[in-house]
């Protein structure tokens, strides 16, 4: 399989990719020529993240096109002159390369293989690429990639023999995504990946190559549980501390100066008054819902049921983001679990 002039080169069973890093910063898409076999992107899912991503790649000089089930969505698009399409087949038909940013795993099967789906052509594809940046299980992302490689290109090029997948989920939320600063967690074909780099980092500033198909989603699910065990330790604490007569501020110097020290304590401080910024200090409204939290706490239960593994602490963080949602904190970012679960108070 050749993909010319992307930047890699094939030595016997390895990729070599030129001395490029797995992790790469500061390299500006921007600045680069656009290289032809990603110069048409589709793009898929224009919610919060999605619609920033997508505003990216036009920025960047992309030719992109978009569609949405939701028609408001779209007309952002089309009033600044973007093309819109009425399927996700109908993207696949003017494409390169498709992104997905899709709310579920439900959604990204409907998109992928549903009626007038992305794969919805007789096993005979537009697109070289599909990346899909939604957060869902492993085992979807793998499924989607067997079934594209079972699939053949409309038309031979010369920089891929076959349609292939990446599953690329990213870190970094609403405000990275807006900013073009997203982390992108990558599974696939190596080589897939390597000639996907300028595309994904018009849309972030850091990749991290995990391996075969579905380890992007698998990193990203593990990501996301150490993340809620992590908010909620620090709540915990914060709201124990409290309760010992201990300021949170006070607290949080320490923690931030010590073993404690964490991204829940000195970048997303769940304890309103203490830091400004974040979702805390605005009433925990915006960034992360707690709903997002109990879907990929989910997602990541049952993938360890599915492998055999018990994970205490991520299942008592999902039982704890489920009532916080039960409750009616589903729309208040995850951080909320301090004030609505710990019964923590706000910094005088």
């Amino acid at each position: 399989m050749g993909l010319g002039g992307v930047g890699w080169r094939r030595v016997g069973s390895k990729v070599q990719r030129w001395g490029w890093e797995n992790c790469l910063r500061g390299f500006s898409a921007a600045a680069a020529p656009i290289p032809s076999h990603v110069e048409s992107v589709g793009f898929i899912g224009l919610g919060n993240m999605g619609s920033h991503m997508a505003r990216n790649l036009i920025n960047a000089g992309y030719r992109v096109s978009v569609h949405d089930v939701n028609e408001n969505a779209m007309k952002k698009f089309s009033d600044d002159g973007i093309p819109t399409k009425r399927s996700p087949l109908e993207v696949s038909e003017s494409s390169d390369v498709v992104i997905t940013m899709l709310p579920s795993s439900a959604h990204v099967l409907d998109v992928y293989s549903g009626g007038n789906g992305l794969l919805g052509n007789g096993g005979r594809l537009g697109p070289w690429l599909y990346i899909d940046s939604s957060t869902v299980d492993p085992q979807t992302s793998r499924k989607i990639s067997m079934d594209i490689s079972k699939c053949r290109l409309k038309e031979k090029k010369g920089y891929a023999e076959k349609p292939m997948m990446l599953d690329a989920p990213v870190s970094g939320g609403v405000p990275a995504a807006e900013a073009g600063t997203l982390t992108f967690m990558v599974g696939g074909l190596e080589e897939a990946y390597v000639a996907a780099k300028p595309l994904l980092l018009a849309m972030g500033k850091k990749l991290i190559y995990c391996g075969g198909a579905g380890n992007g989603s698998a990193a990203k699910i593990c990501n996301n549980m150490a993340m809620a065990i992590s908010m909620l330790g620090v709540s915990e604490a914060f709201a124990l501390g409290q309760n010992l007569g201990i300021k949170a501020s006070t607290l949080t110097d320490i923690f931030n100066c010590s073993s404690a020290r964490c991204w829940s304590s000195d970048t997303y401080n769940p304890v309103p008054g203490v830091l400004e910024g974040v979702p805390s200090s605005r009433n925990y409204d915006g960034g992360f819902t707690s709903k997002l939290m109990a879907k990929d706490l989910d997602l990541a239960m049952a993938s360890a049921s599915g492998v055999g593994y018990k994970c205490p602490m991520g299942s008592e963080a999902l039982d704890i983001y489920r009532k916080l949602c039960e409750e009616g904190c589903h729309a208040k970012d995850f951080s909320c679990a301090f004030r609505h679960y710990y019964t923590g108070k706000d910094e005088k």
